[in-house]
């Protein structure tokens, strides 16, 4: 007898093909059989109406630390149909280096100095072996650790030759180690003093053991096409793959640029390997900072040290019941973290429906109020935009989350539904799935995933939520 058949099910297989109606066998971790005769199981799901498809990728996550907290702590990503989490993204990545005190924003998006505990990416991997996640995890290294290591407060400005050399030895240990690639968060301080020198000598460190360069760019605004353009020079210079994280055009006198930024995408994909994601929603997240704040862009506090009870409001209602400006507001609240209501919903659907455009939630799991996307990015794009808006047909989303970006992150035998394939797979109800978590109400569980399954093993069922098992793996390029 076989482990598992799913009986019934209209196969969406992660390629972009139209789907069938079919059996599905599953033998331990592995797909054993698609159609045919398939024997009895000792589990039989009838999945009559219901879509499977490959287990869903979350292409940009800050879920480092989360993956550390057993099957409970990723209930927001399996009750969307998520199997695989990228972690390490915007140059912020738990290891290869250890903290003794708070580490300067935005590191400290994933917590404090008790958080900050691995001084190499061989004791995260270490950690991830002995007590496995209940997804699987591709990670990432990021830049601004080991610049803050190398360099030390001083992170504003260039970085020395001796100071280069020093972060190229901790990024190639930390890939020698498994790590996926590099990632930047050039937006960022710790980050924003690097030139075009010391990343590239980066990139070309990252392209000599196989790995990616995945960057947060340096502008997402006035200068974005610029950005673009640097994000780009950086990936042919150093000879790797390319992904730009979270697209997006921010500030209202800059909506519309995407029309170049993705006309500049596709012509260095003529010659060069580049992809992107983005999420759903027309509002970021990320720390407060004073100077990013204005009034004709709605903010509200997503979590605040000095001020904890300060989460969810208004920052113009907190500033107008301080009787202070906004910035002064936003001053008195870090360190703390923000949602900044900053994009346009054409510019958003046009990003989402490029052809290169993988879906990542970029959610921010430790957040007090979180941004919504953490726990409802998946459902809607295949309720809200690809059912209800017919903003593209169903198996084009499940590409965008599945197939597209094994492909691009170099993930083998994942993101497909196909015999041999590994056994990550989703269970949904088609007229069913929606996103429920909003911005008043950020936690709440998305409707219509019926069943995930992590490596053959279900994670997690619509009726009783997680099933407690941790039947992840960090994954490597390539395996």
């Amino acid at each position: 007898m076989i482990d598992l058949a799913i009986r019934g099910a209209l196969v969406i297989d992660g390629t972009g093909a139209p789907g069938i109606v079919a059996d599905v066998a599953v033998e331990g971790d592995r797909i054993a059989a698609i159609g045919g005769s398939i024997g009895a199981a000792r589990e039989e799901v009838d999945a009559t109406g219901l879509v499977l498809a490959p287990g869903f990728i979350d292409a940009h996550t800050h879920d480092d630390r989360l993956i550390l907290g057993g099957a409970e702590a990723m209930l927001c990503k399996l009750s969307q149909g998520v199997t695989t989490v990228i972690v390490g993204n915007c140059g912020i990545s738990l290891s290869p280096v250890a903290f003794d005190s708070r580490p300067p924003a935005p590191l400290d998006l994933l917590g404090d100095a008790r958080w900050w505990r691995f001084p190499s990416f061989a004791a995260y991997a270490g950690q991830l072996a002995e007590s496995p996640p209940a997804v699987n995890a591709l990670a990432l290294v990021g830049h601004m650790p080991i610049r803050i290591e190398a360099m030390g407060g001083d992170t504003a400005r260039a970085a020395t030759p001796a100071e280069v050399a020093r972060m190229e030895a901790r990024l190639a240990e930390a890939l020698d180690q498994g790590g996926a690639g590099l990632s930047t968060g050039l937006w960022y301080a710790p980050g924003g003093g690097a030139e075009m020198a010391e990343l590239v000598a980066l990139a070309r460190c990252a392209a000599g053991r196989g790995g990616l360069y995945v960057t947060h760019l340096r502008d997402e605004g006035n200068a974005v096409e610029a950005a673009v353009a640097e994000a780009i020079e950086i990936g042919v210079s150093g000879g790797l793959p390319i992904i730009v994280s979270h697209h997006k055009c921010t500030a209202p006198e800059n909506f519309g640029k995407s029309h170049a930024t993705l006309a500049m995408i596709d012509a260095c994909a003529v010659h060069h390997p580049i992809g992107l994601d983005v999420y759903p929603y027309c509002a970021s997240s990320t720390v407060l900072r004073p100077e990013w704040v204005r009034p004709d862009i709605e903010t509200v506090v997503s979590w605040s040290v000095p001020h904890p009870d300060r989460a969810g409001q208004s920052l113009a209602a907190i500033a107008a019941e301080w009787q202070v400006s906004l910035g002064e507001a936003a001053s008195r609240l870090v360190p703390a973290g923000a949602v900044y209501f900053s994009m346009d919903e054409g510019e958003v659907r046009r990003i989402m429906a490029h052809r290169l455009t993988m879906i990542g939630s970029d959610g921010l799991p430790h957040d007090e109020r979180p941004h919504p996307r953490l726990w409802g990015t998946f459902p809607r794009v295949l309720g809200h935009y690809a059912r209800d808006m017919g903003l593209f047909p169903l198996e084009t989303a499940i590409r965008k989350m599945t197939g597209l970006t094994a492909e691009t992150f170099g993930l083998s035998g994942r993101g497909i539904v196909a015999e041999g394939a590994h056994a990550d797979l989703t269970l949904f109800d088609p007229a069913r799935i929606i996103d429920r978590a909003d911005f008043a109400a950020p936690t709440r569980l998305s409707a219509g995933v019926v069943a995930t399954w992590v490596n053959g093993r279900l994670a997690y069922g619509e009726a009783k939520g997680v099933t407690g098992i941790c039947a992840g793996r960090l994954l490597k390029r390539g395996s």
